[in-house]
Parts: structure tokens; C-alpha cells; sequence
């Protein structure tokens, strides 16, 4: 690799360097890039005449020296290098291994590291391109070994390059390069003694390092030193670039170093946490003491916070409680045995070589010497020769030189002197507290030391470029212990971070100064917090037996709600587990002193202290907690209110240690509560949850937790490849007919058993399908049965579905229903739900005696899947709907618990009723109707002996008989006559045994309620029903993370886990279903779980972008699981949208096609009225010399594009469109906000116009849908996030009839990740394109186009409103006139203003000329 004459000006390579996270700016820390940059920069023009195209152009290495040197020292010239394709089209097409310029590398690197930050797919060149990969490798970790003439910013890149790569191991092109550096052959780097005992502890280690020589001793000259380079890399890292970097830093030194050591952290940190790389890596690390090493250096004594961070991430992964080369969890057993054995090395070290000065630290107990200060208090007087003698006895470090060698010996004594030594000696030998009891000891609410440290909790302003002292959800995790660690963690932090945010708006608008006598005086008020009049401690209880800290810490805290009647009962109305915060402010100014909102929050307010508690009730008159209950809550007198709070104890026990040490009690000094809404508080009980899941054996099914980690096969969960496998399955009412049945096999021959010739079988089917290698072993072996008579009335008839499933959607059917994992990749419109509906009716009819717990991320997914439910033959005692939202089923029933006790209960009554009048009937004496105990009683004795002996005699019956002869005709008197029909007395004895069906399931469902009538409270009922009686239970994912130790301790469980939008939950909450039962003998009784969702649409939301982009806390389990190639059913054809609007998303999918309907159905094959276009894009310029405008940041509004939305959806109206049918979206909750203001003075109170079904953002209206859409794309600087794709799927797939896009064509269609969308879309006219003749619906098809001449063409979006203000006067004249002219009409006069222009008229009132414009003028 040649290399480049000096280093780049020092305004070079500053991206991907800097260390954002340290300190919050003052401004916007992420740059943008705007449309006229990437117009007018020099950037653009290099793409233009270079790599722009799709002609081949000529390589200049000049060109790439002259970007390196003076283009890639700001962002935004990356941004645009990066948005021009320099690294697709030019840097990688015409790299060398070997021969490339150093400049040329780091280039490449640099675009590289962009992608990641702007989260786009960052390896697609190199998989297209792969066969310079390998030199390309070998080029970079070469030049962090030997980077003698690059800076430290430059090394930097390198090693944000390499961790990049190391978090890409699914790429099987990174993975084969990447793991040599970390495989086995790095021991030979150990030191002799260690390597010794390691293979006296894994004899087998031997003989693959045997095997190893072996191999390098066939290898050529060339090879062996590339061979012996990668086993060395690491090493050489650790001793030859980051020890001498480390110490070389002084107090005075820049922080590139220090930047530089941090990223060093940041990658062992990702090796470490990663089983594959950290196998072998993490004995190098302890043989070459990086923790005590990096701790004595003076970087961490006076230096970086986030270096002290890291490293102590670091240091929690070397001793992680792992086995390293098995891969399993170790017990604190085992971990305990392994510190003893250490200990007794040590001991028996000391008492060998030692005896006199360390004779009492050999013979004594372990327990009595493992603390660090015991630890130092022996080992000290021993002087450096004695220690470095002991060390080298316990293998800690080499054997010392002779003192012959002065330089080398100076050197050995330099490193190892009695300080390190000593260090090195205790962080070996010291006792550790357990990882468990750590987290047990863990406040769960975060203080203001975590809640402002912008390390750990980054502030809004994140720009992806910086090292954070936060965990990474990736692909792999070392157990599920560290699985649920990070997510704990990452899930404090994310609701921290909105903590902080409330925290800040409630003390800003409660403006805190300090008054003339020094106390705090409070300026202002906020709806959310209140100044605290009263504050005491009333019960610190024991600990529990085995803990350090209070069992209970309990206060009273008084506040005065002298406020507007809702706010005080807004705060009356605090519940119990409500969680609110305690903070304590000291201001040091002056009332005359204003507030800066844009400055630091903390100097301002003098914010000291930030606890966290949890309600327990409002305290009565007489000092009592007021209980929750049906009674109504006591009317308190005044305006002093007492809550009773409950305190977190560990943190109780920190304050007060800190208290004993001489700091203040921070308990006397709080002055604001502050509570936050409902919906955003739960966070204190989930992180409880996660708490509880790692107290407690988390059994996740033998045949899921190697998947879950994200190690082994990712297909043997694949019902294909478990043990268990059903032969035979009835499908019940899934296929239509046997038409359907054939063609849902397409790769299987469908043999019918006792199938007539001629006469067609009808359903419901018996399968047994046979898999085999060739199409010709492949079989579906269908036999149809007849659905046995349940009764004579018509609410006996089963229900039955309707919908003709595609082969793909069988397959995904097949797999729900049989053991194992299952995937479901669902885009949009292609019948998730049905699909998902539809397997839990196949289980709850093959497997009746199984429970299916159904899990969505939104009450309102979940809702519609249990509408389509009950639609299903489900007997709906079976079903329950947990958790808030049932309000919002289309339904009159409560399907709720104590809804259905209600339920139970009622048709427990109804059912004995239906007793009573069979055993008058049946001419019985006595009350048997009473209980269901006399019920079952009457059963047995009476129903059941006349049907014996009626069914005894069918053998002699005649035809007649059948009917004369049988026991209840006067119990169904009722039903549709005649009950018998006499046509055969095979088919009269069918309907004989329907009607005792009928009669039987009465008595069964009575026996099954009978529990009902010994159990008294309603809590106990409906812990019964949810435990025993229902079969179907329905949540979200947030109600089953709140309820899991409910739903333990209640001994509910369950078989089957069906989870609906899979892909928008987050990783721990899509976890925590798993666990919501406790194991059976050791052993998970879940047998399916059905994951259904898309992951090329919207991930769970995650506010915090350092937790989005750092940490990837947005990536869901599912799409993990798609990265880590799970098998999948990816269903394939859409019933949503016409087809020329789903060919907007159709290219982001591996295949999605169309159902029939779309070209059969009467609605998809008309036009939309008034336009000439199905879809279009309207490139919407400047108004008043404004595009998009940012009021607050990340507010961003559009007025133009406001405008135009709310003009077409006025024409819309018009024209007839029903309001609830149209739906204007947007990409930002600014636009969205201008928009409904935009409604509200255009036409949102005229009952002609009304208000569109919704007005939302994209991200909100997913998992939803409407016949039109109107969307507004709002930005015209830059594309922002609507360069996520998914967000651009989602965008495009919501409308089924109609989609009309509004934004800055110039700007969007320019954008790379965008273009197929964008391209299609350009492909139409620019202008609006209307017909305002036709009216709703109209008659026109949409194969008959109108032409361009026959269209009004709007110019902008003035003339749009001009138009539908005119369109608007005159439908309303002509609707008066149509009137009768005897009606007398009450006509409003238009409101003026004082201006004298009419209110509600639009922007622009001036007469405009329509003319036609041609192609070219409407396209620019």
C-alpha cells in the first residue's frame, strides 16, 4: 500500500472522531445538508464529471487526494460524498489491495463509517464486489499496527472502521476475515506459565495448538507471516499502539489520545460481549492485565469520565460469569469454587516461598483475606523483588531478566513495580460482589447523577459520531443473564432520558429564585409538579433476612393544591403505584434575573438532588391512606393534600451512608414534587420485571435459547427440524374448497382418500402432508369429514371462514400450527391478521386442552385481531381480553376479566333457566335448576339414562321411530319444526344426536362453571377464569411486562405465543412473554411461538437517538432474528391497494404480488373522482420565499405544503369523497400540528367539509389504512428520516384507492435509498392534475385516462386554493337553488374580519387565469 506523502491539514478527517457524548452543545450538533448545497458545492460537481451515472468514468488518484486532504474535514462534505454513491462508485470501484493509496483507504473507511451513522445498509459494495475484500482487510490492520504516519485522529478512524466490522458477523463476508484475528491461535501470545495451566485445565487446548504448528508448518513463507500477523494483531494493538498511547498522555495532552484510547475500550467491549470473539480474546486480555493497567494510568486517575466508564464496562465483561470456552452460564457456586481456588494458590504460594513474612496470610480463613484491604494490608511489606517473585510463581507475569541487561531489566522493573503489582494482586484475588446481588442493590429511579451525565444519558443533540458508556443490543449475547443486563440497563436509561425532559419543562415553568431572606421563591406553576409544604420520613423498616438495606422506607409528603379545580383533581386522583419524583432546587438568582431556555438547565434552577418514589395513597382527615375501592373517596376540607409515598431503599441506604460520612441529608431538603402521565410511567415496574426475571431460573424452551442468544443452527426451531412433529392436523374451516385445497400445494400432489369420481369433497379436511426431497415425494394425503350436528337452532351452525388463503399464507398457517418457532414477514395489505386469526382457530380446535397467549404491541392491532376472532368458531367463554383497551372493541360484550365473571356468571343463569324447562319437559320433580351441582345430578339420572335407552333401540327403530321415539321433543318445541324430516333414518338420527349434543353442552359448560359458585369474591373468580377457564388470553406487550409477577404468582400458563407486530416491540418486551410462567420440573412448557410482523417497516420508537443509533435499542427481536437467517415465511401478495400504488413499495420485498380482487373488485377498477391520477407527486416551491421552518428543534412545519393538503382534501369534499375515507398524513408532529390548525380555520367546523378520519403522523397511522391519503413530506432542506426506508414503506402502503404526495421533488428524488419510490413517482406530472366535473363516485374506469388536455392543471398551491374557494361558492349556490322555493332557508351571513376579507377564506383570495400547460411546463 503506497502511502501519502505528510499527514492531511488538521482540518481533515474530523469525522467519525470527535467525542460528542462528552458535553452537551450550546447549538445543533448534527449537521445538515441541504438541497442547494448538493446543487451548488464542489462536491457535486467532482460527482458529476467522475462517478455520477451510470457511464463508466476514468480513476484520477488526485481526485481522491485532493477529497482527503481538503473535503473530509467537515460532516456535511462527508454527508454529500456519502449521498453521491463516492464510496460505490468510485473509492471501492477502483481500490487495489496493496496498491492504493493510504489516502484511498481511509476514504473508504470514512464513507464507511458514515453509512453506519446514518444507519444505512453499509456493505452492499463490498458484497457486490467482494474479491478485494481480502486485501482490503489485510491493508486496514496493518495500518493499525503500524500507523507511523497517520495521526491520532486518523488511528481513530481505523478503530471506529474495525469495531463497525466486528458488529457485522452476519455478513459472511466480514466473518471470515474478521475471526482469524480473534480464533484460538492468539494464545500463542500468552505467557509459557499461563499457557501451562491452561492446558493442564483443558488437556484438548493442547492438541488443537499441537495442530496449529502442525499447519503453519505447511504453509509457504508468505503465508506463515500473514498467518502469524493475524494471531498477533490484537496483541500487538494492546502492547505496541494502546500501552504506550495510554502512558504517554499527560494533563496537558490533547484529547485526541485520550478519544483514542476510548475507542480501544469501545472495541474490547464488543469483543468481550460477544461469544465468537470473545472465546479465546478475553485470557489475553487478563494475561496482559489491560483492567489494572488502564487503571493506573493517568487517564483514569485525573482524566476522561468516559474512559472511568468504559473501563468499568470493561472490567464487568473480563469477569463476566461465563464459561468461555463452553459458552455456559456459570452459578455463583461455581464462580465461588473458582475464587477459592485462586485464593489457595495464593496461599499456598505464599506459605512455599514465603513462610515468614506471609505464614498468617497462608493459614488463615479465605473469607478473612479476599477484600481489598486485607488483600493490601498483607501484601504490602513484602518489598518488589519478594512480590515480583510471588507473581511470577502464580504465573501473573514473566519470568524477570537478568541484571546483567540493565535497559531490559530498568524496563522490567519500570513495569512492574510494587504498585502495579500490588493492584494486580488485589483485582485478581479479590472477593466480587455476585453480578446479581449488584443489580438487587441497584436503585431503580435514576438520581441527577445519571439523569445529566451526558455519557450515559446523551442529550437531543446526538450526531451518531461519538464513544458512549452504554451496552449494544447486536446480534449475540453471552447468556441470557447479560441479555437481560443490557436491556435493563438500556431501558433505565431510555426513560431516564424522558425523565430529564419532564424534570426540565416542569422546574422551567415553575421558575424557582432565590428570594431576598435565601430561600426559594417560585415564580411560576406547572400542571405536573407542585412546591412541597411538608416532608418526613415515617418508617424505615428492618432488613429482610440476607439484605444490607431497609425492607421499607415509607414518607409523608404535603403539597397545597390551591390550583383550578381539574389540576387539584388530577392530583386527587393519584393512584396507588403512581410514580412521581422529589427534587430539591436552590437558586442562586434573583428574581430579576430571566431565564435562558436554550441554556444550561442545571446552573439556572440550582438543581441539586432528584430521587424517585411511588404512591401509595392520599392520606384522610385522620392520617389514614385513603383505599381504591367502589366507595366514594372522602371530601377533604382545605387545600392541603398528604400522600403517603414509598421510598427506594437501596437508595434510602446510599443517602444515608453518604449522610454518616458528613454530606447533607438530601431528605430534608426537597421543595417540588413532580408526577408524570400514566402512560409514560411505567417504567419502575417493567425494570422491576427484568429485575425479577434475573432473580429468578429463567427457563426458556431447550429448543429456543441457543436462537435467542443468536448461536447455532437459526433454522433448527424450524418445525421442519424439531423432534415433535404433527402428522396429522385437521384444518378445520381453512380452505374453501377442494379447488382451494389443490391449489394451496402447488409443490405437492394432493391425493384424496375415498374420494368419489365426479363428486367434488367439500371441507372441512383431514391432512397428513409428506415432505420429501423431489416434488414427486411430496404429498398432501386429504380425507374430508363431515362436521358433527351441534343442534336444531341456527346459533348451533358453526361459523365459518371466509377467506380463500394464498399457498403462502397456508405454508405460514402449516408452520403456526405445528412445534417450533415461526416467522411471519407480512408487507403490507398480504393478511397478517387473517393469517394469525386463523392459526389460533386451528389450535383451539386441534388442541383444545392447550392455552394461546396473544401478545400486540397496541390496544388497537390487538382489538382488531379479537374482532376477527370472535368472528371464528370460538365459543367466546374461552376468550380474554386483559390489560386497559377493550373499550375499543367494536363490541357490546365486555371481554375483560371481571367482564367475563359477568359473563360466567350470566350464563350460568341463563343455562340452569334452560335446565328448568328441560325437567318440565321431561314431566321431573324437584328444584334441579337451583345449583349447577343439582343440575349435573338431574343430568346424569335423568337426561342422560333416557338417551341410553333411547339410543340402545335405534338398531330396531324404524323410520318413524327415529322420530316418535325420541325422549325430548317437548324441550325443543322452540326450534325450527319439523325437528325430524323423515327423509332417511340415517339423516333423522344425525339430527338426534345434534340435539342431545345441544342438551349435552349445556350440562358440560354448567360442570365447567360450577367453580363459579364456590368461589365468592370476584377476585378469586377471575383469577380462575384466567388460570382455568379461558383458553384465548389477549394483551399488549407493556401490560404483560407490568403483570408478570401478577401472572406468576397467580400459577397462570400457557402452550402457544402468538405475537402480532412483532417488529415494533422492543427486544426485552418481546422477551418477557416468554417468561410469564413458571417452569414445570425444570422445563418450559411452551411448544409454539408464532412471531408475525414486517421488518421493512417502522421499528419500536425509541426517543433517545444515542439509544437508537449506539445502542440499536431500535432493533426489534424480530428483525434480529431475520439478520441472523431464521427461516421465514414471507407472505407474498397484497389485497390492500390498486396496483400501481403498491409498485411504490413492491420493490422492497423479495416478492409481493397482487390478489385477485385487486383486478376483480368494482372499486379497484373505477378512477378517483376529480382526479386524473391514481397516485401523484405535486412539487410544492417556496411560499413567500418559505419552504420548511423549524419553531422549536425538530418541530418542522411547512405552511405551503399545509395548504395544499387541506385544499385537495377541501376539493375532495367537494367533489363527494366521504370525510372518514380520507386520511393527510405527514412525516412530522410539527406538520401534523399545522395542518389540524390549518383545518380548524379552513372548514373544520363547516358541516359541508367537516374534518378528514384522521390527521397523524406516519410513524403513528402504521398497522393502519384508508381508501385516500394525502401526505405532506414537509422538509426542502434536507430529506431527514424519511431516508429510513421503512419509513417510506409505511408512507406509500397506507392508501388503498388514492395517494396524493406533496413535498420538494428536487430534493427527495435525489436521495439514493429512495430512488425506486421516487422514480416511479417523477414518472407522472409535477402539477396536480384535476377533473372538477366528475363527482363522487365516479363511473370512469381507470383504464380509460383522461387525457392531458381534459385536465385542469393547478399551478401552486394559491391557484389550489383560489380554485376550491370559487368550486366552494358555487356548490353552495347551486345548492340553494335546488332548494324548494317554499322552504323558507335560514341563511348565515359570512362572518368579516376587520380587514374585510371573508374568515375561513384560504391564503390567496386574487382571480387567477387557468391555462393548459403542457407536459413539459408541468414537470419543470
Amino acid at each position: 500500500m503506497a502511502s501519502v506523502q505528510g499527514e492531511p491539514p488538521a482540518k481533515a478527517l474530523k469525522h467519525g472522531v470527535q467525542n460528542k457524548g462528552a458535553a452537551k452543545p450550546k447549538g445543533r450538533s448534527i449537521n445538515t445538508l441541504t438541497v442547494e448545497q448538493l446543487e451548488s458545492d464542489v462536491i457535486s460537481q467532482l460527482a458529476a464529471e467522475n462517478w455520477s451515472g451510470s457511464t463508466a468514468k476514468s480513476f484520477s488518484s488526485e481526485i481522491v487526494e485532493n477529497i482527503y486532504t481538503n473535503e473530509l474535514g467537515a460532516v456535511k462534505k462527508v454527508m454529500m460524498l456519502e449521498v453521491s454513491q463516492y464510496l460505490e462508485k468510485y473509492l471501492w470501484k477502483f481500490y487495489v489491495p496493496h496498491k492504493s493509496s493510504l489516502s484511498h483507504v481511509i476514504s473508504i473507511m470514512i464513507m464507511v463509517n458514515e453509512k453506519f451513522r446514518e444507519r444505512v445498509p453499509a456493505w452492499e459494495a463490498f458484497k457486490n464486489s467482494p474479491d478485494n475484500f481480502p486485501g482490503f482487510f489485510e491493508d486496514v490492520t496493518r495500518l493499525i499496527i503500524s500507523p507511523d504516519s497517520l495521526s491520532y485522529k486518523s488511528q481513530t478512524v481505523v478503530l471506529v472502521f474495525l469495531i463497525h466490522i466486528f458488529n457485522s458477523l452476519e455478513v459472511d463476508l466480514i466473518r471470515q476475515h474478521a475471526q482469524k484475528l480473534v480464533s484460538l491461535s492468539i494464545w500463542t501470545n500468552l505467557k509459557p506459565g499461563r499457557l501451562s495451566e491452561l492446558y493442564k485445565e483443558t488437556p484438548k487446548m493442547k492438541k488443537f495448538m499441537s495442530a496449529i504448528k502442525k499447519q503453519d508448518g505447511r504453509l509457504s513463507k508468505e503465508e506463515l507471516q500473514k498467518a502469524v500477523f493475524e494471531r498477533q494483531f490484537l496483541y500487538r494493538l494492546i502492547t505496541e499502539r494502546f500501552y504506550p498511547t495510554l502512558h504517554s498522555i499527560t494533563e496537558k495532552d490533547s484529547t485526541d489520545k485520550t478519544h483514542y484510547c476510548e475507542r480501544v475500550l469501545e472495541l474490547l467491549i464488543d469483543l468481550q460481549a460477544q461469544l465468537p470473539t470473545r472465546r479465546f480474546l478475553n485470557t489475553l486480555l487478563d494475561d496482559l492485565h489491560v483492567v489494572v493497567t488502564c487503571k493506573r494510568s493517568l487517564v483514569f486517575q485525573k482524566g476522561s469520565k468516559l474512559f472511568s466508564q468504559l473501563l468499568d464496562m470493561l472490567e464487568f465483561y473480563v469477569g463476566f460469569e461465563i464459561n468461555d470456552l463452553t459458552g455456559e452460564p456459570m452459578t455463583d457456586k461455581e464462580m465461588t469454587d473458582i475464587h477459592y481456588r485462586r485464593i489457595r494458590a495464593l496461599q499456598k504460594a505464599a506459605f512455599c516461598n514465603f513462610g515468614e513474612e506471609l505464614r498468617r496470610f497462608a493459614l488463615s480463613n479465605v473469607a478473612s483475606i479476599d477484600s481489598d484491604g486485607s488483600l493490601y494490608k498483607y501484601l504490602s511489606p513484602l518489598d518488589d523483588k519478594q512480590l515480583s517473585a510471588l507473581a511470577v510463581k502464580l504465573s501473573l507475569i514473566p519470568e524477570p531478566p537478568s541484571e546483567a541487561d540493565e535497559v531490559e531489566f530498568g524496563s522490567y522493573t519500570k513495569t512492574y513495580n510494587k504498585e502495579f503489582l500490588l493492584d494486580l494482586m488485589v483485582f485478581r484475588y479479590e472477593r466480587r460482589l455476585s453480578q446479581i446481588e449488584a443489580i438487587n442493590e441497584m436503585p431503580l429511579y435514576p438520581t441527577e447523577a445519571i439523569v445529566w451525565d451526558e455519557n450515559i444519558v446523551p442529550g437531543d443533540y446526538y450526531s451518531g459520531q461519538g464513544c458512549l458508556a452504554l451496552p449494544k443490543l447486536n446480534l449475540q449475547f453471552l447468556t441470557l443473564h447479560d441479555y437481560l443486563l443490557r436491556n435493563f440497563h438500556l431501558f433505565r436509561l431510555e426513560s431516564t432520558y424522558e425523565i430529564r425532559q419532564d424534570i426540565e419543562d416542569a422546574v422551567y415553568r415553575m421558575k424557582p429564585w432565590m428570594s431576598e431572606s435565601d430561600t426559594t421563591l417560585f415564580g411560576g406553576w406547572a400542571r405536573m409538579a407542585q412546591p412541597i409544604e411538608g416532608f418526613n420520613v415515617v418508617e424505615v423498616a428492618k432488613p429482610k433476612l440476607g439484605e444490607n438495606h431497609p425492607a421499607r422506607v415509607r414518607a409523608d409528603v404535603s403539597i397545597l393544591l390551591n390550583t383550578r379545580g381539574n389540576i387539584r383533581n388530577e392530583w386527587e386522583s393519584l393512584r396507588k403505584h403512581d410514580v412521581a419524583f422529589l427534587i430539591t432546587v436552590r437558586p442562586s438568582n434573583t428574581t430579576s434575573v430571566r431565564y435562558n431556555f436554550k441554556g444550561d438547565f442545571i446552573p439556572q434552577v440550582g438543581l441539586l438532588y432528584v430521587r424517585g418514589c411511588e404512591i401509595e395513597g392520599m392520606l384522610d382527615a385522620d392520617g389514614r391512606v385513603i383505599e381504591e375501592g367502589p366507595e366514594p373517596r372522602p371530601q377533604l376540607r382545605g387545600n392541603v393534600r398528604t400522600f403517603r409515598v414509598w421510598l427506594d431503599p437501596n437508595q434510602y441506604k446510599r443517602d444515608m451512608t453518604a449522610h454518616e460520612g458528613g454530606q447533607e441529608d438530601v431528605y430534608g431538603t426537597f421543595n417540588i414534587i413532580m408526577r408524570r402521565k400514566p402512560k409514560e410511567n411505567n417504567f419502575k415496574a417493567v425494570l422491576e420485571t427484568i429485575r425479577d426475571l434475573m432473580n429468578t431460573e429463567c427457563v426458556v424452551p431447550d429448543w429456543l435459547q441457543d436462537i435467542l442468544l443468536g448461536y447455532g443452527d437459526p433454522g433448527s426451531a424450524h418445525y421442519s427440524r424439531m423432534e415433535k412433529h404433527i402428522g396429522t392436523l385437521d384444518w378445520n374451516d381453512t380452505f374453501l374448497s377442494e379447488e382451494h385445497l389443490k391449489h394451496s400445494f402447488p409443490d405437492h400432489d394432493v391425493v384424496m382418500e375415498k374420494s368419489e369420481e365426479g363428486v367434488e369433497n367439500l371441507p372441512p379436511f383431514t391432512l397428513t402432508i409428506e415432505d420429501g426431497e423431489d416434488k414427486e415425494s411430496k404429498k398432501v394425503l386429504a380425507q374430508n369429514h363431515q362436521m358433527l350436528n351441534r343442534g336444531p337452532y341456527e346459533y348451533n351452525v358453526p361459523k365459518k371462514n371466509s377467506i380463500k388463503f394464498t399457498p403462502t399464507q397456508v405454508e405460514a398457517i402449516r408452520a403456526g400450527t405445528n412445534y417450533g418457532l415461526t416467522m411471519v414477514v407480512g408487507p403490507p395489505g398480504t393478511g397478517k391478521t387473517d393469517v394469525a386469526v386463523q392459526i389460533i382457530s386451528n389450535l383451539y380446535h386441534n388442541f383444545p386442552e392447550q392455552r394461546t397467549l396473544i401478545v400486540t404491541h397496541s390496544n388497537q392491532a390487538l382489538n382488531q385481531l379479537f374482532e376477527k376472532i370472535m368472528e371464528l368458531d370460538i365459543d367466546e367463554r374461552h376468550l380474554l381480553r386483559m390489560g386497559h383497551g377493550e373499550e375499543g372493541l367494536e363490541t357490546d360484550k365486555d371481554f375483560s376479566r371481571y367482564g367475563r365473571v359477568n359473563f360466567v356468571l350470566s350464563q350460568r343463569l341463563a343455562l340452569l333457566e334452560e335446565v328448568g324447562r328441560l325437567q318440565t319437559s321431561l314431566g321431573v320433580q324437584g328444584d334441579v335448576s337451583y345449583t349447577c351441582e343439582t343440575a349435573a345430578h338431574f343430568y346424569l339420572y335423568q337426561v342422560l339414562s333416557r338417551w341410553e335407552k333411547y339410543a340402545g333401540g335405534y338398531d330396531t327403530y324404524s323410520l318413524e321411530q327415529v322420530s316418535s321415539e325420541f325422549p325430548f321433543h317437548p324441550f325443543f318445541q322452540d326450534a325450527p319444526q319439523p325437528l325430524f324430516k323423515g327423509k332417511s333414518k340415517e339423516l333423522d338420527w344425525e339430527i338426534a344426536e345434534g340435539c342431545f349434543r345441544h342438551i349435552k353442552r349445556i350440562f358440560t359448560q354448567l360442570d365447567e362453571f360450577r367453580p363459579f359458585e364456590l368461589l365468592r369474591s370476584g377476585a378469586d373468580r377471575a383469577r380462575y377464569l384466567l388460570i382455568k377457564e379461558a383458553k384465548i388470553i389477549a394483551m399488549t406487550c407493556t401490560h404483560a411486562a407490568l403483570k408478570r409477577h401478577d401472572l406468576v404468582a397467580a400459577r397462570f400458563q400457557y402452550d402457544n405465543i402468538l405475537m402480532e407486530e412483532s417488529a415494533q416491540i422492543l427486544e426485552i418486551e418481546t422477551f418477557i412473554p416468554l417468561l410469564l410462567q413458571n417452569p414445570e420440573d425444570g422445563f418450559n412448557r411452551l411448544k409454539r411461538w408464532i412471531m408475525i410482523g414486517d421488518h421493512h417497516q417502522l421499528p419500536p420508537v425509541i426517543k433517545n437517538m444515542a439509544f437508537q443509533k449506539y445502542s440499536n435499542m431500535e432493533q426489534s427481536l424480530f428483525t434480529r432474528f431475520v439478520r441472523l437467517g431464521v427461516p421465514t415465511v414471507d407472505l407474498d401478495a397484497q389485497g390492500r391497494a390498486r396496483g400501481s400504488i403498491a409498485n411504490l413499495y413492491r420493490w422492497r420485498y423479495k416478492k409481493l404480488g397482487d390478489l385477485s380482487h385487486i383486478s376483480q373488485l368494482e372499486q379497484y377498477k373505477m378512477a378517483n373522482a376529480g382526479f386524473r391520477f391514481d397516485f401523484q407527486i405535486v412539487d410544492v416551491p417556496d411560499f413567500n420565499g418559505v419552504g420548511e421552518s423549524e419553531p422549536n428543534p425538530y418541530f418542522y412545519q411547512n405552511l405551503a405544503e399545509a395548504e395544499y393538503c387541506v385544499a385537495t382534501f377541501m376539493y375532495m369534499r367537494l367533489l363527494g369523497y366521504p370525510a372518514e375515507k380520507i386520511t393527510i398524513l405527514t412525516t412530522y408532529n410539527g406538520q401534523k400540528h399545522l395542518l389540524r390548525d390549518v383545518i380548524a380555520q379552513r372548514c373544520g367546523a363547516n358541516p359541508l367539509i367537516g374534518q378528514p378520519h384522521k390527521v397523524t403522523t406516519v410513524d403513528r397511522f402504521q398497522g393502519q389504512q384508508n381508501d385516500y391519503i394525502i401526505l405532506s413530506l414537509v422538509r426542502t432542506r434536507n430529506v431527514g428520516h424519511l431516508r429510513d426506508v421503512r419509513r417510506l414503506v409505511v408512507a406509500m402502503s397506507r392508501a388503498r384507492l388514492g395517494l396524493y404526495v406533496f413535498g420538494r421533488v428536487s430534493l427527495f428524488q435525489n436521495c439514493v435509498e429512495l430512488t425506486p419510490t421516487f422514480t416511479q413517482l417523477v414518472q407522472r406530472p409535477l402539477r396536480l392534475h384535476l377533473l372538477p366535473s366528475e363527482t363522487y363516485p365516479t363511473s370512469r374506469l381507470v383504464a380509460d385516462s383522461p387525457s392531458r388536455e381534459d385536465a385542469m392543471i393547478i399551478p401552486d398551491m394559491p391557484a389550489m386554493c383560489q380554485f376550491v374557494y370559487d368550486l366552494y361558492g358555487s356548490s353552495v349556490e347551486m345548492m340553494m337553488q335546488s332548494l324548494p322555493k317554499e322552504v323558507p332557508v335560514e341563511t348565515e351571513e359570512k362572518p368579516v374580519e376587520d380587514d374585510g376579507k371573508v374568515k375561513g377564506q384560504p391564503v390567496v383570495t386574487k382571480e387567477i387565469e387557468f391555462e393548459v400547460l403542457d407536459d413539459s411546463a408541468a414537470k419543470e
